[in-house]
């Protein structure tokens, strides 16, 4: 009798345990398990115990809020029901090997602050929806196989901070609304297949540290409307073909520590640079007209 009790009471906990999340949750995460291989995953779950102690999952007020789940083996495609999890805050997937594409339930997840599901096999396009998603923080896809264009309504993400899509298939122009990021701090784009002008819009982006478009088929001049983009630190716009002289202001970027203009069509060539950018640590500017050296600047004594 004694042991019967014992085995009610184990039950009537574990019930609670469960029931301290939504079904609808709780379901949302089972078929993430089920549908990615959780059985082989490097940390995998107890689906038995608690959801409260499952690896990665994070819950506050009986709502699952964050997933971190990288570096953990996951195989399969992302589930629809991924959406059900509307509470979610940040969902980090980074290297694992997920493939198939983006669900279209994602525009669900209105409460969601960051996105980090790079370094994996994700295929074809971002979806339209994503520019649902207004307290996203961070975006990261990179190092993946997505292609088609960047959301035209992508300004519509108006925290946004990280825009990382380096290192896939993109292609197409860059949307003008990119201008209206207004908190963007990192625009990573590089090796993908854009084309076309840099949007003049870019250039409204003061919070702007780090531009990186290399390795695309980018043209164009540089506009003198560049130092608006007082923080720069990074610009990165090597293997493109923007020409042209650059802008007789360019130097009034002074926090520039990164400069890769390389194998562009660039005419002229920057001189007393240690002078002009004070900061500057490495620059790239060879490319097929001004031929000049490739330099990296360190401090030295001279």
């Amino acid at each position: 009798m004694k042991n019967t009790k014992l085995t009610l009471l184990f039950c009537l906990l574990t019930t609670l345990a469960f029931s301290s999340v939504s079904t609808k949750e709780r379901n949302a995460l089972l078929a993430i398990y089920q549908s990615t291989q959780g059985e082989n995953w490097t940390e995998t779950w107890n689906l038995d115990a608690p959801m409260s102690s499952w690896c990665g999952i994070s819950i506050v007020n009986d709502n699952v809020v964050a997933i971190d789940l990288s570096f953990n083996n996951l195989q399969g495609e992302l589930p629809d029901e991924l959406g059900d999890l509307v509470y979610l805050q940040s969902l980090n997937l980074f290297r694992n090997r997920i493939n198939g594409t983006l669900p279209e339930s994602f525009g669900n997840l209105k409460q969601l602050e960051n996105l980090n599901i790079a370094f994996n096999n994700l295929e074809g396009k971002i979806p339209e929806n994503i520019s649902e998603l207004s307290s996203l923080r961070t975006l990261q896809l990179f190092m993946n196989q997505l292609e088609g264009g960047i959301p035209v309504n992508i300004g519509a993400l108006e925290n946004l901070e990280v825009l990382e899509l380096y290192n896939n298939n993109l292609s197409g122009t860059l949307p003008v609304s990119l201008g209206d990021l207004s908190s963007l701090e990192s625009l990573q784009l590089s090796s993908n297949l854009f084309n076309g002008k840099l949007p003049s819009s870019l250039y409204k982006l003061s919070e702007l540290k780090i531009l990186s478009v290399f390795g695309n088929k980018l043209m164009g001049s540089l506009s003198p409307s560049i130092v608006n983009l007082t923080n720069l630190e990074e610009l990165v716009l090597s293997n493109n073909a923007f020409y042209g002289n650059l802008p007789s202001n360019f130097t009034d970027l002074n926090k520039l520590k990164i400069l890769l203009l390389t194998n562009n069509n660039f005419e002229g060539e920057l001189v007393d640079l240690k002078d002009k950018f004070p900061d500057l640590k490495q620059f790239d500017f060879v490319n097929t007209r001004s031929q000049s050296s490739l330099a990296t600047l360190e401090d030295d004594d001279d």
